[in-house]
């Protein structure tokens, strides 16, 4: 099996989210993917093969498989640019139809993906308070500009801003109470954001389902958290930028860009560059 290393998001030449890519004939089985994920060890794996003028794409973790994954998608993007030419892809995974566009950027790719349909609720004050237990914050940490929600962008997350950039840097909670807590309630992430501006945003992803501890760029979670600024009408001018990875040593740049149409998909690009 041919495994491409690929990291997404990157700044420029460096950091981004490392994701492998497997394009082939036939996509292997469920079991075979799951365990290939494993040995990769990145925080996910895309597999994706030609099927009725589009590409079936599945995304796999090294300990579920999940519906939708940003940053694999915008890797998966400059693999198949590589592959077959600057172009858009159409992309059809477990349950929706995305697209992703990858385009040779002098020793770089550029990609961007569109999303599902987003749409978010707020989070009630008993689970407000055991994600902060989780996560060993208080309420008066949460910056309530954004208010806690569910929020979703082709997979489910918990957003919570908080007040402080250090109070971002100081992320820290057991991954095994972390990995319970998301799957019992259907998470791939939980994303914490710091507000630097009404456009610019630092965040960290909190990724104890998929087996890590913190996604480096979450391209999925930059999707779901940008339908929920437009769900709770904040002056987003169609465009956000968010830096991520920064606390991990990987530095990541992730744009979005979208419209006030309630629920309608997030356009979501960056940078990706092959890996040694």
């Amino acid at each position: 099996m041919d495994i491409q290393r690929i990291s997404a998001f990157s700044h420029g030449n460096i950091g981004g989210n490392p994701a492998g890519v497997v394009i082939c004939d036939e996509l292997p089985s469920a079991e075979t993917m799951q365990a290939s994920a494993a040995e990769v060890g990145y925080s996910e794996t895309v597999f994706a093969m030609p099927k009725d003028g589009a590409w079936r794409a599945r995304y796999f973790s090294p300990e579920s498989e999940v519906p939708f994954c940003g940053h694999a998608t915008i890797a998966l993007g400059a693999a198949l640019a590589q592959a077959y030419g600057d172009g858009t892809y159409n992309l059809t995974l477990n349950d929706a139809n995305i697209s992703v566009r990858g385009a040779a950027q002098d020793n770089l790719y550029s990609a961007a993906l569109v999303s599902p349909p987003t749409h978010s609720k707020a989070l009630s004050d008993n689970e407000i308070t055991a994600t902060l237990a989780l996560l060993g914050y208080t309420a008066d940490q949460l910056d309530l500009r954004i208010p806690p929600a569910r929020a979703h962008g082709g997979a489910d997350h918990y957003v919570l801003a908080l007040k402080n950039r250090k109070d971002l840097a100081a992320l820290n909670y057991d991954l095994n109470e972390g990995r319970t807590f998301m799957n019992e309630r259907d998470l791939v992430t939980i994303m914490l954001v710091y507000i630097e501006d009404d456009q610019t945003f630092h965040s960290r992803n909190a990724f104890a389902s998929g087996g890590v501890f913190e996604d480096p760029a979450t391209g999925a979670a930059t999707a779901a958290f940008s339908g929920y600024l437009r769900d709770i009408g904040w002056p987003h001018q169609g465009r956000i930028q968010i830096t991520q990875g920064e606390d991990m040593g990987l530095p990541s740049d992730i744009t979005a860009e979208f419209s006030d149409e309630a629920g309608s998909p997030i356009t979501v690009s960056g940078t990706a560059r092959n890996m040694v």
